[in-house]
């Protein structure tokens, strides 16, 4: 077999039985929203005359569910760890056919319990960031303090929280063009939270290659572009602690990101567009970072959706990582990065629908490229 999984209930790994009863076995993951499982069971009437399933603490709510799965030769990814959130229910005459569909999130729901009112003061985003994870037991990746915030002190704005904590980290997150999320690389009792930049300059995980008869691994890619998004920002602020009239300016063209390819979305686009930004920020430099999240959110102009198996390219699609395309034409060949993976697992299977997206594209045709086998 190609690529195993282990499906773990408070930590413990489901019986065979278990695992031989669910048909296929669905995990979302997403770099921008919670990730979430779904499953259906088949439904019985056991000896004390109840429902399999539905009655018992298998998938109780909250029961902690951790999904790992294994491609050959390789280390183990674990895709998803959260907990039981909904029942559905199915029932026929008799119990025949009757199933129960399990439905839940990840772990980042359980910072979703209470709302909660409170200042944050001389710390930064990141600060703020540690200082949430820690208290709900989840490690901080020591890349969040990338690209920080200022301190947010008294002198200017403080941080206002009236949110869950997911509610606001993601907030704040989207304001400094970073990505929250919680999630766990191979050990699904290491929960990581994760508020960072994204990282755009590590190797491919993986190589799509579609039009090579003997080499593809991806049959089949739906690529689009996107022009009508800004590619510059103009900047403008009046501030608390600084009596300039014409307070912080932070006029930018530039994201910050790296692009993936040699023509970001201002060179390839003819009719560049020009956004204005006024925000509360306590100086230059924040503006700037609030300047530079909203290009960075523009600037994934690019995005490609396709289905590939773990079988053929040998390897776990994770979200946050960098793939690359080969043999697709000088304008789309190169590295994407990872937004999401909708894996499908069976006893036979483990197929992945996924979304990459890209901040640039290649030279133009006449300026040469990657050729195209067999066209």
């Amino acid at each position: 077999m190609a690529s195993t999984f282990q499906l773990l209930l408070n930590g413990s790994p489901a019986d065979d039985q278990l695992i031989t009863a669910i048909s296929a076995l669905e995990v979302e993951e997403h770099a921008d929203l919670p990730g979430a499982i779904e499953f259906s069971v088949p439904v019985n009437v056991n000896d004390a005359k109840d429902l399999t399933h539905v009655s018992d603490d298998t998938f109780k709510p909250f029961t902690s569910i951790s999904v790992v799965a294994t491609p050959e030769g390789k280390t183990t990814e674990c895709i998803f760890d959260g907990v039981v959130l909904q029942h559905k229910i199915h029932l026929e005459t008799g119990t025949t056919a009757s199933t129960l569909k399990v439905w839940g999130q990840d772990s980042s729901w359980l910072l979703n319990l209470e709302e909660k009112a409170r200042e944050w003061v001389d710390l930064t985003d990141a600060d703020v960031a540690a200082a949430i994870f820690q208290a709900n037991g989840i490690t901080p990746s020591p890349d969040n303090s990338t690209d920080d915030s200022p301190s947010h002190t008294e002198a200017g704005f403080t941080l206002m929280q009236r949110a869950t904590d997911i509610q606001f980290l993601r907030s704040l997150a989207r304001r400094n063009g970073k990505l929250c999320r919680v999630a766990c690389a191979d050990d699904p009792q290491q929960k990581i939270g994760y508020f960072v930049k994204p990282a755009l300059d590590g190797d491919p995980v993986a190589t799509f290659v579609l039009n090579d008869p003997q080499a593809w691994n991806v049959h089949a890619l739906d690529i689009e572009w996107d022009v009508t998004r800004p590619s510059s920002v103009k900047a403008r602020q009046a501030l608390f602690n600084d009596d300039d009239p014409d307070g912080a300016v932070a006029d930018t063209g530039d994201s910050g990101l790296a692009p993936l390819d040699k023509r970001a979305l201002s060179t390839f686009s003819t009719s560049p567009i020009a956004a204005m930004l006024a925000a509360p920020v306590n100086d230059a430099g924040e503006l700037k970072l609030r300047a530079q999240s909203l290009l960075r959110e523009a600037g994934w102009f690019v995005r490609c959706e396709g289905e590939a198996d773990v079988a053929r390219i040998g390897a776990v699609l994770r979200v946050g990582t960098v793939v690359k395309i080969d043999g697709i034409g000088s304008l789309h060949s190169g590295n994407y990065y990872v937004w999401s993976v909708h894996h499908t697992i069976t006893a036979d299977s483990h197929k992945m629908k996924f979304v990459l997206v890209r901040n640039a594209v290649g030279l133009p045709p006449s300026c040469g490229g990657t050729s195209i086998p067999g066209l």
